[in-house]
């Protein structure tokens, strides 16, 4: 099936994250403790995270492509929002760490001129987790891949918050001592904002909640259908980044159930194509004013 197929190329990028996030945390943490800057440990830590994050996508992407059993019918889809979940709690354990540590450094006015080497490692980090983000986009959207995509979003995140802590270390070096602490900061907040966003939308995912906006664009595909008299009611539900989907139609009622059964064949040919939805149920019944 195709869903499968997607995920297993779409552990590739996940695999480009890993190997990039643990070189760049290594190399960030290591330059930071030497230059002696808060902004690019920050940053490191935050790689650090990111490495758990795509492990765990990874981990997810894996177990998601284990065909159904005796006791999961739909799949396993799931379990790639179930890891996603694990690392959001990581990460904000790790995003209070930085902000509860820059703020002792700050109170304390433990700030000195971190090195000129610090903010050139930050930038070439940049550089680098914009290429990564490029590489991702493509892929997620080539396979249709909304972890992959996300994965990609944190990649740019990550770029950008490498420019903030380069930022704070120049301004650091005009002697602004207290900007590179400060940068550190706000990168602790970034770090648990991302934690927050992925909290949000797994946790809205696991609950069945769904884009009001996606069920009416659902609805309107179906009633485009000539034989489709009316759309009663359209349901959808996430397992993992596959998208589930249940409507009732009403038809002629001098329709056979042959007939009846190839507009429903239709209708999930056509979701399949335009929405890239490979589970729907469509109910059938006799159109009653």
């Amino acid at each position: 099936m195709g869903e499968y197929e997607n995920l297993k190329k779409g552990e590739r990028g996940a695999w480009v994250s890993i190997i990039a996030y643990l070189i760049l945390a290594s190399v960030k943490l290591i330059i930071a403790s030497i230059g002696n800057s808060e902004a690019l440990r920050a940053d490191g830590l935050n790689n650090t995270t990111d490495v758990i994050a795509s492990v765990a996508v990874l981990i997810g992407l894996k177990i998601s492509r284990k065909p159904p059993d005796e006791d999961h019918h739909y799949g396993h889809f799931r379990a790639e929002t179930i890891a996603s979940l694990i690392a959001a709690f990581i990460m904000v354990t790790v995003g209070f760490e930085v902000i509860i540590g820059t703020i002792q450094d700050i109170i304390q006015q433990n700030t000195s001129e971190p090195a000129l080497l610090t903010a050139w490692t930050a930038l070439s980090a940049a550089v680098i987790m914009y290429g990564v983000y490029l590489y991702n986009l493509k892929l997620a959207k080539k396979v249709n891949s909304g972890a992959l995509y996300a994965a990609a979003q944190d990649n740019r995140s990550d770029a950008l918050v490498s420019i903030g802590a380069a930022i704070g270390i120049f301004g650091a070096q005009l002697g602004i001592f207290w900007l590179d602490p400060l940068a550190g900061l706000i990168v602790g907040f970034i770090i648990c904002k991302t934690a927050w966003d992925i909290f949000r939308d797994s946790t809205h995912r696991l609950t069945d909640g769904f884009d009001e906006k996606e069920i009416e664009e659902i609805r309107e595909l179906i009633e485009a259908h000539p034989e489709v008299w009316a759309v009663r009611d359209v349901k959808g539900r996430f397992q993992g980044n596959q998208t589930l989907v249940e409507a009732t139609i009403h038809v002629n009622p001098s329709l056979t159930i042959e007939e009846g059964h190839n507009i429903t064949d239709q209708l999930e040919s056509l979701l399949e194509k335009r929405l890239n939805i490979y589970y729907a149920h469509i109910h059938i019944e006799p159109y009653d004013k």
